[in-house]
């Protein structure tokens, strides 16, 4: 029974995302090449593979079985394609990361930028994501987290700077209004422009001086998702609307400007930097590996 690779492989990439769509976009095949596809892989195996409906696709029970051996042997069929890099002067491919907002925005930029100048035939896929996911069945290569959302049974590195901080600020027009909190409690009684986790919950804001933790949960005009929507916080800010709580790196710029003036400074909150973590069970595709080894030496020339 003649099957083809790429049928193989299309079907795959269905199941890893949940829908032809989502395969599409992470794969740069067309949806309805995909469903051709896996038609095809359905026609010659005798056996439905997928269940379809119009707003889910899951594998039926054969789908499943297949899933439980395809997986391991694509596996090993791209790492053996793969090692055809090692002929080659320079490693070439695709390297898929998952990351959160943040890491993506002040993070990445001047590591992403230096890699690639470094290495011109491998290309950077982000897929931005603040929360808690399986990079592998997200169809990533690997993931940038905090150590705390970090994922069981990977190999994690440092990556980035190793201290990073919370800032707190606002507007001068604002605080001329509404006074200069002098104690994280302060922020209770002030316009305060807060995140929101994809799940709905309100991260509290935490500071610290000295030994001594500072938890608040403030109030204010404005909520916003990670991601871009921090950069409307930040303006709001800057608008004079009320007072951000985000990374350094992301308001020090407009702090820099003097649009926005540091508060409570003494209390900013330092916590570690990211790490990027990937599988260390299986053989590493060339772009990953040129990635892992860059960074390695990255944080070495920081020491």
């Amino acid at each position: 029974m003649a099957v083809e690779f790429n049928d193989l492989a299309a079907f795959l990439s269905v199941t890893r995302a949940g829908g032809f769509r989502d395969a599409a976009r992470a794969s740069g095949v067309s949806a309805s090449g995909l469903s051709a596809a896996v038609r095809r892989l359905e026609t010659k195996l005798g056996v439905r593979l997928l269940n379809r409906t119009t707003r889910s696709v899951a594998p039926t029970e054969a789908g499943l079985r297949l899933i439980e051996r395809l997986g391991p042997a694509l596996a090993e069929m791209e790492a053996a394609l793969d090692v055809l890099n090692r002929f080659r002067d320079r490693p070439a491919g695709t390297l898929k990361l998952n990351v959160p907002a943040g890491v993506a925005r002040v993070v990445l930029p001047p590591i992403v930028t230096a890699f690639l100048k470094a290495y011109p035939d491998i290309r950077i896929e982000t897929v931005v994501e603040d929360s808690f996911v399986d990079v592998l069945s997200a169809g990533c290569d690997a993931g940038i987290r905090y150590d705390e959302r970090l994922e069981q049974d990977m190999v994690a590195i440092p990556i980035g700077p190793r201290v990073q901080r919370f800032a707190t600020a606002a507007a001068p027009s604002y605080l001329d209004r509404h006074g200069r909190p002098q104690h994280p409690r302060d922020l209770l009684a002030h316009a305060c422009l807060r995140g929101q986790f994809a799940s709905g919950a309100l991260p509290v804001w935490e500071f610290e001086r000295e030994g001594e933790v500072i938890r608040v949960d403030p109030t204010g005009p404005l909520l916003v998702r990670p991601g871009p929507a921090f950069d409307l916080a930040v303006n709001a800010a800057i608008g004079g609307l009320g007072i951000v709580h985000l990374y350094e790196e992301w308001v020090r710029p407009h702090l820099e400007s003097g649009v926005l003036e540091p508060i409570l400074q003494p209390w900013w909150q330092n916590f570690a930097g990211p790490f990027l973590y990937y599988p260390g069970h299986r053989h590493l595709p060339a772009p990953l590996r040129a990635f892992v080894d860059f960074v390695k030496e990255s944080n070495a020339a920081m020491r």
